[in-house]
Formats: C-alpha cells, structure tokens, sequence
C-alpha cells in the first residue's frame, strides 16, 4: 500500500483552496456526528444515507423506520459517510494532498462540481455492476479518484513524497505513483470476489475524473504541466 503525504506542485491560481477544505471538513464532521451516535445507531445511520444497490432500483425497500434522504439521493449523501477511522483518513489524506492543486487547476466552483460528478459517476458504476446488492457503498473514494485521475492528466512530472507499507519513505514522479495506485485498483476491480471494497466505484470516479477533466480545467492550465510554472504568485 502506497500513501501519499505530500506533493511539490504548486498552487498558481487559488491562495487557499477552500473547497477543498470544506469537503474534508464536512466528511470529518459526519464521521464524528454518526460514531458519536448523535443522530442513533451507526450502522442504522449509514444504511439509510449509503448507496445500497437493490434499493436505487427497486429490488428491495430499507425497514420503516430507517430515515433516508430516499434512493436516488444516496448517490450523493454516500460520498460524504465513511465506514471506519482507517477509511475515512485514507480518504483524506489522498484528499489533501492531490485536491488543492486540482481545485487551483479547475477554478473552486469547478472542482466542487467536478467531485460531484466523478462521486456521482462512481456511486452509478458499481450500482449498474451489482444491481442486486443489499450492502451499502459508502466513502469520499470514488470522488477522490476523478481527483487523482486529474492530477495524473495535469500534474504528471510533479513529485510525491508518501510512504510504502507505512513506513517506507519514497519519492516518486506522480506519474508512477499515482499511475501505480491506478492499476492496483483495476487489479483489485478484476480479482477481487469477496465485494469488501468498492474497487468498481473506484474505476468509475477514475473514468469519469479523465472524461470531465479537459471540460473543467482552466484554459490557461498546460495539460501533462511541467513541474514549475510561472503563474500570479510565483
């Protein structure tokens, strides 16, 4: 397992990338409301706000006296609900570290929309995939993956510094280590049978963060860019 931490890209138009911080304000503060059974028991909670297959097509129907914002809505509330501690800071640290220059590339109101439409893409991906599943599909992932879809595309010869296993410190071109993490989630999409992650939704925020990137990127920002640029503020 790879995990970033940090990236030399710069920020050139946006000083403070405030969607993005907004987005991993709002998934943290839903983790802590739903564990701290704020609003009663977690797994009750999360049924009713994650995307569960069979329900978005009218195979089966949520108990009563489960509340939910109703089916089709659940495409876009699963985004913002995680199953674990592990799952949810995963997330955003993947978050953290390609968002920013992906919200500077695309304009705030663009990036907003943009990981909407690839969390959206990828809920609708593995609900077409497994039209009969009963477990829900929550997690920020598929959105996260149009993310890291449009850093490769726009941010290739920039550098990550993460971690391999944990603990082994690296360096790497982002075009390996995000095109890396890429294939390990199209392996895992064909191999693995036991439906614990939803690798197929990863592949949809990755198709749909290829597709929607050309559309929403700033004109003036070079595609495969070089690793420094003079922009506004450097």
């Amino acid at each position: 397992m790879v995990l970033p931490l940090h990236d030399d890209a710069p920020l050139h138009y946006v000083r403070r990338p405030y969607v993005n911080w907004t987005l991993m304000a709002l998934n943290i503060f839903v983790f802590v409301a739903v564990f701290s059974e704020s609003f009663g028991d977690p797994l009750t909670v999360v049924r009713g706000f994650g995307l569960i297959p069979a329900v978005l097509f009218g195979r089966a129907e949520l108990a009563p006296w489960i509340v939910t914002p109703g089916p089709e809505w659940t495409l876009l509330t699963s985004l913002f609900f995680h199953s674990g501690l592990g799952h949810l800071a995963g997330n955003m640290i993947f978050l953290y570290v390609f968002g920013d220059n992906v919200e500077d590339a695309m304009g705030s109101l663009g990036y907003l929309v943009f990981y909407i439409l690839c969390g959206v893409s990828a809920a609708m991906l593995f609900a077409v995939g497994a039209p009969l599943t009963l477990t829900p599909l929550v997690g920020a992932s598929g959105a996260i993956s149009g993310v890291c879809a449009a850093f490769i595309l726009l941010y290739p010869r920039s550098t990550i510094f993460g971690l391999v296993a944990g603990i082994i410190p690296i360096h790497a071109p982002a075009s390996l280590f995000v095109g890396t993490w890429i294939l390990f989630q199209l392996f895992n999409a064909l191999t693995d049978d036991q439906g614990n992650v939803g690798w197929w939704a990863h592949i949809g925020g990755i198709l749909a963060g290829l597709v929607l990137t050309p559309l929403f990127k700033r004109r003036g920002v070079q595609w495969f860019g070089p690793r420094r640029f003079e922009g506004p503020w450097g």
